[in-house]
């Protein structure tokens, strides 16, 4: 594939608002309401991204502020009671930091923030230095592509390397995201394939195939779009 996949350093932000582990609590508030985020890495003197404090969790010492710190309620949630009292990044932050590489495909990093409920991911090098952050919003961004730029895209990375005898025979159409296969082409155990790898395009939202061989109706997945 000559284009995708694309990977966290085409879509991550590289400026970053960062606290140090000394920084103190209304520090952290003050800078999340002045830049209008809702979470901070916190990095150590060498850059290295030690942990994040997040809105989250700089509620506990809201919430725990007029509880009876005895009931056992509260006592089955010992973290938040100690974030409750906490004065520091270091002490509020959650740590180790989940952290993602700048060469992760958008994939990995979506899987990452799917599997820990996280909204933004810090991205670090090899060191665990910081190089910037990706949020939700940055994954979608790939969405925003242009139905050229993604015919294009499958035109030069699926049909020209997969149908090599009939790809002047496939033509390759997008509309709002969904590509469309159609043509005549020799040889349709192709089909599965040539649907799968394009939908592993950046961007793409979904596949349709109208692809048909010599002498054989259309074969692979239904079409879900009225023909007309």
């Amino acid at each position: 594939m000559h284009h995708t996949p694309h990977t966290v350093s085409d879509v991550m932000t590289h400026a970053v608002v960062s606290v140090s582990p000394e920084a103190g609590f209304k520090e952290i508030v003050d800078t999340m309401e002045r830049w209008n985020i809702s979470a901070l890495p916190v990095l150590a003197n060498d850059g290295r991204v030690i942990g994040v404090v997040s809105e989250a969790d700089l509620l506990p010492k809201e919430e725990f502020r007029d509880a009876d710190p005895g009931r056992a309620e509260q006592m089955r949630r010992l973290d938040d009671l100690r974030k409750a009292g906490a004065v520091t990044a270091a002490e509020v932050m959650t740590a180790p930091a989940v952290t993602v590489r700048e060469d992760a495909t958008l994939a990995q990093a979506a899987r990452t923030m799917a599997q820990k409920t996280l909204k933004r991911l810090p991205v670090v090098d090899s060191s665990g230095r910081l190089d910037g952050i990706v949020s939700r919003c940055d994954l979608l961004k790939v969405f925003l592509r242009s139905d050229e730029d993604l015919a294009e895209e499958v035109r030069e990375d699926v049909v020209d390397h997969l149908f090599l005898v009939s790809r002047e025979n496939v033509r390759v159409t997008v509309v709002n995201g969904v590509v469309t296969l159609s043509g005549q082409i020799h040889d349709t155990a192709l089909v599965p394939l040539a649907a799968r790898l394009t939908r592993a395009v950046e961007g793409v939202v979904d596949v349709e195939c109208a692809l048909v061989g010599p002498g054989i109706g259309p074969v692979g997945p239904p079409m879900t779009r009225p023909q007309l």
